[in-house]
């Protein structure tokens, strides 16, 4: 994270409901926020933004927090607000429909993991983002359907419906059998309910 975001949760300027033992939580919940905020934009610095907007806005609004409720849940559901927000405001901008500018910034990976890895980020993000998001809440972050379901902001059993549609969708464009190899990454065994 950088020294900005850090320094934003510094104690001189303390709002309302933020104190030490929130800044320690704030500070420790980066990582998961980090690897959520990439699973939705892909880009490393579109998705440190994210982290660092959703640290600050968590911490002014300490107050609205209710202790001993789930931290993690409630700075997930920040972040993706955050992120359809800027989705919102970004649709005036041009795409690139045909892949030809993305194309230019690959480099074919040299390891078979790396490759295999690769091939899972391109079929995910063929995904929608409501099935992607979900599959990322349950399959890689190892929420529970529950907790997945208030983060997005929706019943139980459309979580449940997003996760099965992404994972039946995931095998079939990366060509795997019922029973059949999903790699060797945990974020791939996991986002297809592998071992």
């Amino acid at each position: 994270m950088t020294p900005i975001a850090i320094a934003t949760l510094a104690p001189s300027s303390t709002p309302p409901g933020a104190d030490a033992e929130m800044r320690s939580l704030l500070l420790g919940a980066i990582p998961a926020l980090r690897a959520f905020a990439y699973s939705l934009t892909y880009d490393l610095d579109r998705s440190d933004d994210l982290v660092q907007d959703t640290l600050v806005r968590a911490w002014t609004k300490a107050d609205s927090f209710q202790r001993g409720t789930n931290l993690t849940a409630w700075l997930f559901t920040i972040l993706r607000n955050l992120f359809y927000s800027e989705l919102r405001k970004r649709k005036r901008e041009v795409e690139d429909v045909d892949g030809v500018m993305a194309g230019k910034l690959t480099s074919l990976p040299e390891q078979e993991v790396q490759l295999e890895l690769r091939e899972f980020q391109d079929a995910l993000n063929l995904l929608p983002y409501s099935q992607r998001e979900a599959l990322v809440l349950v399959g890689a972050q190892s929420f529970t359907y529950e907790e997945a379901a208030e983060i997005c902001g929706v019943a139980v059993g459309t979580v449940k419906s997003r996760v099965s549609r992404a994972r039946l969708r995931l095998t079939e464009v990366l060509g795997i059998e019922k029973g059949g190899e999903i790699g060797a990454d945990a974020m791939t065994r996991a986002a297809l309910g592998g071992p």
